[in-house]
């Protein structure tokens, strides 16, 4: 024998769902997106890094640009799982094919704090 009132709990709840999504903002829903992908790699959260210990993380990149460090030129990449984010730095590269924004790749490398930045120099790295 069926509950009357059941549909319509199941209804509401459906309706709420829909419309949160719709009501959410996208920055929110990807941000969110990203941490379950990231939790499901098995890698260290960003926002949990522990500094000068060889780790392996995996995220999202947010932003690529060139800069200039000792005379020579550098490619940093931002990184981010949803938690938190790192930079990677590439020291003598001016670019790396696939690499761009929105692009996911593992990085491994010892992360360490620069002028309130976490950084990873020259990290051994994995499109994915």
């Amino acid at each position: 024998m069926a509950n009357p009132g059941c549909g319509a709990t199941v209804a509401s709840v459906g309706r709420r769902g829909f419309l949160e999504r719709f009501t959410t903002p996208v920055e929110e829903l990807d941000r969110a997106a990203l941490k379950e992908w990231s939790g499901a790699q098995g890698a260290t959260q960003l926002d949990a890094v522990e500094l000068r210990k060889p780790t392996e993380l995996v995220g999202e990149v947010r932003s690529v640009r060139i800069v200039p460090r000792a005379g020579a030129d550098a490619l940093e990449a931002t990184i981010s799982d949803g938690h938190g984010s790192v930079t990677a730095v590439f020291l003598g590269r001016r670019r790396i094919n696939g690499l761009s924004a929105g692009r996911r790749l593992r990085v491994q490398g010892v992360p360490f704090r620069d002028r309130g930045r976490v950084l990873l120099m020259n990290p051994l790295y994995e499109l994915i």
